[in-house]
C-alpha cells in the first residue's frame, strides 16, 4: 500500500525479509484473511495513519519460521493463528509471504478447523464475544439477540456466540441465499433488513419478548427500527457502520427503557485477554459442533479481487492463499 487512494491501488512488490525482535516470531504466511477495516485504513477512514509503504491484513495463519529473543512458546516448524496484535495497523500485516507478530499473540489452529477457517476467525469471533459480554458478562438464556449484517464474518460469529448462549437469535441479511444459511447456523429468525414492515415482523415473530441485545455493523437508518425493537435495557453493541451516518437519530428514543449503545474495540485486547476468550470462544463452537465460515479463498495474486468480493458483502469470510 503506497497510498491512501483504497485497496483498488495496492500493488505486487517486494521487500526486504522481516525479522523478529525480542518477543516476536517470523510466520511464513500460509493463509490471511481480508477485513473491512483494512479498506477503511486503506483510505484514511482508520484511527491508525501508518507510513508508507505499508502492508495490509491483520489475521492469519503461518508456520513459525524463527523466533526472536526469549521466545519459548513456539518454536519453529510449528503452525500457529493470529489472535489479536498491531499487524496489519501500525506495522506490516499478513498480506506478505512472511510477517513479523508477537508470540504472545499466536494460538494453535483448533483441533478438526481447517487452517483457512482459523486464518479467518479470529478478529471477527473476538470483536462478537465482546459486544456480547461488554454489558456485565454472558446474556442469560433465553434472552432475545438481534444481529444486522448477519452474513458478515462479525454478524456469523454474533449468531455462533448468540446461540451457544442459548439467545433466541434474529438475523437480518438482504439475501434468501443467506438466509437460508444463516437458519442453518442456528438462527431462530431471518428478516430482510429492507422490509417496509420490518420492526412489526421481528416483535411478532419474538412476542411477547423484546430484544435484549443487538451486534450493529450496519448504522444507517437500520439504526433507528434496530432501536425500536429494543425491549427496556435493551443494549445495542455497534461493531461497524457500512451504512454511513445514522440519519436524524432522536436520543429520546432511548429515554423510558433505559436503552444503552456501547462501541466495541477489539484493539481493548490484552494479548492475556484475547487468549482466555479465544480459549472460550472455542470451547464454545466445539460444543455447538460448529466451524467458522469462510465464504472463498483467492490466490495471493487476485487480493484486489478478494477485496471487491468483501465489498460484495460475502457469507463468511474471504481469506488469500498468502504462500505454499
Amino acid at each position: 500500500m503506497e497510498s491512501y487512494e483504497g485497496v483498488e491501488k495496492l500493488r505486487l512488490a517486494g521487500v526486504e525479509t522481516p525479522r523478529p525482535g525480542p518477543g516476536q516470531v517470523l510466520l511464513r504466511m500460509k493463509y490471511s484473511a481480508l477485513n473491512p477495516a483494512d479498506a477503511f485504513l486503506a483510505l484514511a477512514q482508520y484511527p491508525a495513519k501508518p507510513a508508507l509503504p505499508h502492508i495490509l491484513g491483520r489475521d492469519g495463519v503461518g508456520v513459525v519460521e524463527a523466533v526472536g529473543e526469549g521466545v519459548t512458546s513456539v518454536a519453529p516448524g510449528q503452525t500457529a493463528g493470529i489472535l489479536r496484535c498491531e499487524a496489519g495497523v501500525n506495522v506490516w500485516g499478513t498480506l506478505a509471504e512472511k510477517a513479523v507478530v508477537p508470540a504472545a499473540s499466536l494460538a494453535p489452529v483448533p483441533a478438526g478447523w481447517e487452517e483457512e477457517q482459523m486464518a479467518g476467525a479470529p478478529l471477527v469471533f473476538l470483536t462478537a464475544w465482546q459486544a456480547l459480554v461488554q454489558w456485565g458478562g454472558v446474556p442469560e438464556a433465553g434472552q432475545v439477540l438481534l444481529v444486522t449484517g448477519a452474513s458478515g464474518g462479525i454478524g456469523v460469529a454474533s449468531v455462533l456466540l448468540g446461540k451457544s448462549m442459548g439467545l433466541t437469535v434474529v438475523a437480518l441479511s438482504r439475501s434468501a441465499a443467506k438466509a437460508q444459511t444463516l437458519r442453518g447456523l442456528g438462527a431462530d429468525h431471518v428478516f430482510d433488513p429492507a422490509s417496509p414492515s420490518l420492526r412489526k415482523d421481528i416483535l411478532a415473530a419474538i412476542d411477547p419478548l423484546k430484544v435484549d441485545y443487538a451486534v450493529d455493523s450496519v448504522g444507517g437508518a437500520l439504526f433507528n427500527q434496530v432501536i425500536a425493537t429494543l425491549g427496556y435495557a435493551g443494549r445495542i453493541s455497534v461493531v461497524g457502520r457500512s451504512a454511513g451516518p445514522v440519519p436524524e437519530f432522536n436520543t429520546a428514543t432511548l429515554f423510558f427503557r433505559r436503552n444503552r449503545i456501547g462501541g466495541v474495540s477489539v484493539g481493548d485486547y490484552t494479548p492475556e485477554g484475547a487468549q482466555a476468550a479465544w480459549a472460550e470462544i472455542v470451547r464454545r463452537l466445539d460444543s455447538l459442533n460448529r466451524r467458522p465460515v469462510v465464504d472463498r479463498v483467492f490466490a495471493f495474486e487476485e487480493v484486489p479481487a478478494a477485496f471487491r468480493r468483501l465489498a460484495e458483502g460475502p457469507m463468511g469470510k474471504v481469506v488469500v492463499r498468502a504462500g505454499a
